[in-house]
């Protein structure tokens, strides 16, 4: 699939996790500006032209593609109030009438049950098997020839003869329905009449398909569904018509069952959106009243406030036209330019006064005039200003789709700031404004008077100070060199990172148990977990999933989310994520039975799971799994010593004892048995087979056949086994195999088509991601040769935007210097204001 997928247009990087029971998740991640649509349907297509070549197991089950995010937008859970149904009926009913519902909200890309729905399950007893001379294959027949389908035809159809009067469908019970009718499935039928039933060598119910994952909501079991969007969808409209589809379902619920929305990331989302509205609200009254402070006249004051609504009208209109919503990116660079639209307005206003004041004009023909004085002005700044934010939106990746709709909301705010201050405001200058007789001027009082002749003298002292400058220049050029070596020296040495972390309102829980532990364990250890959380006040919900994790799925994983209260109600600094996180790391700590990672999100959700960086260790030369993890844990041990890292950690599931079955394939030929019968046998006994499906309650569900739970415990079951040679006896596995304890992989990971290991952690107190990454890159330097290593996420948009700033940062300076060039006819008066970049 991986080599298939290569080539995929804007294809970033691939990522494969396979894990031992049986499943493959392959990740493409696509360079932001990829249509998800064609991307899709190029993965697709490539699928199926890989298909041919994947095991027949596979082609049965299906390969899945589905575009997506990678983090969950909510999770939604179903509980029973009555306790009248458990897991697998709630985890039932949301698979039949709540996840396709989910799945077809507009925006969803994927919907995940945290549960299992109900299947037909054939628990065999190998010993009755064997006593009956029978293995699991005459099962898997019998189940698979006696539970069919069958198109039986029609009773008189075409063509008959002419005197034919009616015509019938032929019904034949193919399909059975109940665990009755199952366990009346013939196995053998013996000459003396006799018949071996499915029920003499299998205990059959309705219970789960899966038992690999469950839910809990607030320590009670439940059933859960985990949305994650899709790459172009929109959060806040998302999340409000998940909710609504959940209210109308609702009214369907059975007595007794009710549904919860207990962890929401949207709100987060909301909450930046209203915070950054009520700013640019603040930031519009403050620079009204600023205004007014100097301007000390309404009429005048009234004039850029005007073009403030109108400015930003406009930006709403090409945000739309470029495809872009409302969001936190774009109302952040608007607020930003609040005061840069008024600019303008002032500009003309103030030469608008002045010569009425000064020539005794009228408003309209002190206007033609002052516009004739400051049109190119007006024309030239902005250009200025939209040549240092145009570069911005240059940034590749992650970073570039960040700058591009702040840019966009920037440079269209300003433009049309340019574009009212020279057709709108000019004529509400003609017509708002009152003559002012020439030489005017009213000496204010009061407050205005005191401020006045404060600014007034604030003014002439500036004034000295440069006419005073100007004399010793030389001095003050050789302050400016010491400035600039000082500002390099700064840089150079200045911490650098990504994104700083914010507090979004819950946090994550990662859980990993030794390897082998087992799901009682683990849902322990998720206990103490839950318990732990139960008496953090600033907790609102807990939703824990048991064998799912960000290293894996297995059963020694777990995954606990926690949102917290609203941060209203968290004003005080104990009560912030990561004072929070912090006390959940120390008490947690303390649980020795597993490595328990309390962590706060990343500021951009979709590039990684924490805070922090991320890294993944690659075998380039083909030297092996034993030495790749040998070279990630001396990887580890380079890092716990650094001062620079700090929780420097394995990703992914680690390696698990594993029992290995040595099959003699001598003695098996010898004895008739064939090594594909060997594995069917071993396949369908200790993992399971998807036999097919059976209707049950207006929905098909699988029949799975798999060894009952008493007889898969120990080794010694493996040689209790039975497989039928070629000349019908019945053969223990115990004759031709043997078994040894030894340790291996539960997963396996391959980044960009290398085997891999990954690897997290994060820059030490008062260090910055920078500097991790950095020392990450020196320590795996001094690895034997044939490893390399790659970032991801949120990393590799680091090194790649920290790479792309200085060019266009160049950019922007390159693009100033020739606009004010072009503007002043002249290359020093645009180098003058060059200088003094610097010093901001």
């Amino acid at each position: 699939i991986e080599q298939e997928l290569n080539g995929a247009e804007g294809l970033q990087y691939i990522e494969s996790q396979s894990q031992s029971n049986g499943t493959t998740a392959v990740t493409a991640t696509f360079l932001p500006g990829t249509n998800p649509d064609l991307a899709a349907v190029d993965v697709q297509n490539r699928m199926k032209r890989v298909e041919p070549r994947l095991p027949e197991t596979v082609r049965q089950q299906g390969v899945q593609v589905t575009k997506s995010r990678a983090n969950f937008l909510l999770f939604t859970t179903l509980s029973s109030t009555d306790g009248r149904l458990d897991p697998i009926a709630l985890g039932d009913y949301l698979s039949r009438n709540v996840l396709n519902e989910i799945r077809r909200v507009p925006g969803v890309g994927q919907a995940q049950l945290f549960g299992t729905e109900r299947a037909m399950r054939i628990w065999i007893d190998p010993a009755k098997l064997v006593g009956f001379k029978l293995s699991t294959a005459d099962v898997s027949t019998a189940i698979r020839n006696q539970n069919a389908q069958v198109a039986s035809g029609t009773l008189g159809d075409l063509p008959s003869p002419s005197n034919q009067q009616i015509s019938a469908q032929v019904v034949v019970n193919g399909q059975l329905t109940s665990a009755e009718q199952f366990g009346n499935i013939v196995l053998r039928a013996n000459p003396d009449g006799s018949t071996v039933r499915l029920s003499d060598v299998a205990r059959i119910e309705i219970g789960g398909q899966a038992y690999a994952t469950a839910a809990r909501l607030n320590g009670k079991p439940t059933a859960a569904i985990g949305v994650q969007l899709s790459p172009t969808a929109n959060a806040l409209q998302t999340a409000e018509l998940v909710k609504a589809k959940m209210a109308e379902l609702s009214k369907f619920f059975p007595q007794g069952v009710k549904y919860d929305i207990p962890y929401d990331t949207s709100t987060f989302v909301k909450i930046s959106i209203e915070e950054v509205v009520k700013t640019l609200v603040e930031a519009v009254i403050l620079v009204f009243l600023v205004m007014y402070l100097f301007l000390q006249n309404f009429r005048y004051t009234l004039i850029p406030t005007i073009v403030v609504p109108i400015a930003l009208l406009g930006t709403f209109a090409v945000m739309a036209a470029f495809g872009y919503s409302i969001n936190v990116l774009t109302m952040f660079g608007m607020v930003l330019a609040i005061g840069i639209l008024v600019d303008d307005a002032i500009v003309v206003v103030e030469n608008v006064e002045r010569i009425m004041s000064e020539e005794g004009l009228s408003p309209r023909d002190a206007t033609r005039k002052a516009m004739g004085q400051i049109t190119g002005a007006i024309i030239g700044i902005t250009l200025v200003l939209v040549a240092v934010f145009i570069p911005m939106a240059f940034f590749g990746g992650a970073v570039g789709a960040i700058y591009r709709q702040f840019t966009v909301s920037m440079v269209s705010s300003m433009m049309f700031s340019a574009l009212l201050a020279l057709t709108l405001t000019p004529a509400l200058c003609a017509t708002i404004l009152k003559p002012v007789e020439k030489g005017h001027h009213v000496e204010k009082r009061g407050f205005f008077g005191w401020f006045n002749r404060g600014f007034n003298r604030t003014a002439t002292s500036y004034q000295g100070f440069v006419g005073r400058m100007l004399k010793t220049a030389g001095r003050y050029m050789l302050i400016y060199g010491l400035i600039l070596v000082c500002v390099g020296l700064l840089y150079s040495r200045l911490p650098t990172s990504f994104l700083p972390a914010e507090d979004q309102g819950y946090a994550v829980t990662n859980i990993q148990l030794p390897p082998g532990a087992s799901a009682n364990r683990t849902a322990d250890v998720i206990q103490q977990v839950e318990q732990h959380y139960m008496n953090e006040k600033n907790v609102a919900n807990i939703v824990a999933v048991r064998g799912f994790s960000f290293s894996g799925s297995g059963q020694n994983a777990g995954l606990v989310f926690t949102p917290f209260i609203p941060w209203d109600e968290r004003k005080n600094a104990d009560q912030a994520v990561t004072s929070i996180v912090g006390r959940a790391f120390g008490a947690l700590s303390q649980i020795k039975d597993a490595i328990i990672f309390p962590v706060n999100p990343p500021p951009i959700p979709e590039l990684g799971n924490a805070t922090g960086f991320t890294f993944r260790l690659q075998d380039r030369a083909g030297l092996g799994h034993d030495a790749l993890l040998a070279a990630r844990n001396q990887l580890l041990g380079m890092a716990g010593k650094s001062p620079v890292l700090a929780g420097v950690r394995p990703e992914g599931l680690e390696d698990t004892p594993q029992l290995q079955l040595n099959v003699d394939r001598d003695k098996a030929n010898a004895l008739g048995v064939s090594f594909a019968d060997i594995n069917a046998t071993l396949s369908t006994a200790f993992g399971s087979s998807y036999i097919n499906d059976f209707p049950n309650a207006g929905r098909l569900q699988r029949v799975i056949v798999q060894a009952d739970a008493a007889d898969r415990l120990q080794p010694e079951d493996i040689g209790r086994l039975y497989a039928r040679n070629t000349a019908g006896d019945m053969v223990p596995f115990s004759s031709f195999s043997s078994t040894s304890w030894t340790t291996g992989p539960v997963q396996l990971v391959r980044y960009n088509g290398y085997p891999a290991m990954k690897i997290s952690g994060n820059a030490a107190p008062g260090r910055s991601t920078g500097e991790a990454l950095a020392e990450m890159e020196n320590l795996a330097g001094q690895l034997p040769a044939g490893f390399g290593f790659e970032w991801t996420g949120q990393s590799l948009e680091e090194k790649t935007s920290g790479s792309q700033a200085p060019a266009l940062f160049a950019l922007s300076l390159l693009a100033v210097f020739l606009v004010l060039a072009a503007l002043y006819e002249s290359t020093t008066i645009p180098l003058a204001v060059i200088l003094v970049v610097p010093l901001g």
